[in-house]
């Protein structure tokens, strides 16, 4: 997106010297000739109209007001000068203010416990950029080229069309019924095979959504293309896959269009500001999905070259923060340095009950002067909670952060690192963590983040994992890591749906809501 706003924005520069030579020709009216607006009048106003396409709202910009008011000036006398002047001016606030939403979005991350880095700056200026496009009669395609240069945002664009168009279905008229044995075990489920009475309703849902082909027989029970279909909805709504309908997939199933079409909305104004290609390379941790993914960015693509799961934060009280960092360390063999609220709410209780969990978690003590013990004893454990000491876990089998451990420097001290408890990456759901992100293939990554470090080999890595011994090593050259939020994507032609875990899907709705707009008037 940065290098086609430059180009334009560099033609918009030589279009408004050269237009007739004259600081008045820069302006001149945009939208009337001869007291009637002109063509690109009409245009704009069809953009303003169709921004609830790109998930913007067209009363921020008084669409309808403006369209009625541009028609009767098209149909009627010529207006009055001041009338024109008014009109100008209004629609000309109205496209600058939705350029600036669309290429930049409506609210800011930061307000919504985004901590991103300010995008680079890539010359972007509303006024300058809509009077070239005007003045070089492309509007529609400069409006175009503001929205984020991202393939997923192309894509949910057209989910969200698809969905608009499922608003009202039929088959959200009624919800669905209880599952077998709800009254008897409170929510019940529907495992294969057995009998329900809303397989017709269920089909009929599915086959809405595309996850069942139409005209597919109702079975007589829950079997074959059915169950097929569900877990189809299961894997694309980040359930296990398992076709058994429990409490998670029957809330899921029972999500209507309307709801859908405003999760996608709230993910194209994430896309607006989520710096997802402002580095060649880049380390990407969806939260909502607990998915990794490394990529290089070639011109305008995101080339995607290792995707893995992750685990991230608990939602109730340890979430991981959203930022963006570069990372610039690895260590081989890490020590775990227990964070101070770890250490007071956990470890130290522990060993007060416990003195043996020290040695058998092959844990000890660090004093501030670097003096090491391996006993327990009350007065240390009373440093630690006076932050006069810490505890750390040696390197080894038993380590929380495994064998590997990426460091992106960052003030709420989170981390990429492996974990001996792999088990837990076969889970759906997978927020287990204190805040920092576990990595599912940590050898992959290793060779994703030192490829510009070839003396770095699979088996060097490898060998420096198993060592047992702590070593830090300096990257040639860091990589951006980006901790992010997205609750919807299209996926090889698919739409993905994921819990709003955090709640910040909720959040910023409520901040989209709250906003004072102020569309422009067009009267006195």
């Amino acid at each position: 997106m940065t290098s086609a706003i430059s180009r334009f924005m560099r033609g918009a520069a030589i279009t408004l010297c050269l237009c007739s030579g004259s600081a008045m020709a820069a302006d001149g009216p945009l939208w009337f000739s001869d007291g009637r607006p002109a063509p690109q009048a009409h245009q704009a106003i069809a953009l303003l109209a169709d921004a609830a396409s790109q998930g913007l709202e067209p009363q921020d910009y008084n669409a309808t007001a403006l369209q009625q008011a541009i028609r009767q000036a098209a149909q009627g006398s010529a207006p009055e000068p001041v009338t024109i002047a008014r009109l100008e001016t209004a629609l000309t606030t109205a496209l600058e203010r939705y350029l600036s939403d669309l290429h930049r979005g409506r609210i800011d991350p930061q307000r919504i416990h985004h901590n991103y880095h300010a995008p680079r700056r890539d010359g972007f200026d509303p006024a300058a950029y809509l009077r070239a496009a005007v003045e070089n009669r492309r509007l529609a395609e400069a409006a175009r080229e503001a929205e984020p240069r991202l393939p997923l945002y192309a894509r949910l664009r057209e989910a969200l069309g698809q969905y608009r168009e499922r608003v009202g279905h039929p088959a959200w008229q009624q919800s669905l019924p209880p599952l077998p044995g709800a009254q008897r075990r409170g929510a019940g489920k529907l495992a294969p095979g057995q009998d329900y009475a809303g397989l017709a309703m269920l089909a009929q849902r599915l086959a809405v959504l595309g996850d069942l082909a139409p005209g597919t027989p109702v079975p007589l029970s829950y079997e074959g293309p059915l169950l097929n279909a569900v877990q189809a909805f299961q894997q694309r709504h980040g359930l296990a896959a398992d076709g058994v309908i429990g409490k998670a997939t029957l809330t899921q199933l029972q999500v209507t269009p309307a709801a859908r079409v405003r999760q996608i909305e709230l993910m194209l104004e994430r896309l607006r500001w989520t710096p997802l290609m402002q580095a060649p390379r880049m380390i990407v941790i969806n939260i909502p999905e607990f998915v990794l993914r490394a990529y290089e960015v070639q011109g305008e693509r995101i080339h995607v070259l290792q995707e893995m799961k992750v685990v991230v934060g608990k939602s109730l009280d340890t979430r991981t923060p959203l930022f963006d960092e570069d990372m610039r360390f690895i260590e081989f063999s890490p020590y775990w340095n227990v964070p101070p609220s770890i250490a007071r709410a956990e470890t130290v209780p522990k060993l007060r009950r416990d003195p043996g969990y020290l040695a058998r978690e092959e844990m000890e003590f660090v004093s501030a002067d670097g003096r090491v013990d391996r006993t327990v004893s009350a007065s240390l454990l009373d440093a630690v909670l006076a932050g006069q000491s810490r505890i750390r876990q040696r390197p080894g089998p038993k380590n929380a952060l495994g064998d590997i451990k990426f460091v992106f420097p960052n003030r709420d001290n989170i981390y990429l690192h492996h974990t001996p408890a792999t088990q837990l990456f076969e889970r759906a759901r997978r927020d287990f963590s204190h805040g920092c992100i576990r990595v599912e293939q940590p050898v992959a990554l290793a060779k994703f983040v030192l490829k510009g470090m070839p003396e770095w080999t699979e088996e060097r890595i490898q060998k420096a994992m198993s060592r047992g011994e702590s070593a830090t090593l300096r990257l040639a050259e860091p990589v951006p890591v980006l901790i992010a939020y997205g609750t919807a994507l299209v996926k090889e032609g698919r739409i993905f749906f994921f819990e709003d875990i955090y709640g910040l899907d909720r959040l910023l709705d409520t901040a989209l809501r709250q906003r004072a707009p102020n569309p422009p008037s067009i009267k006195e």
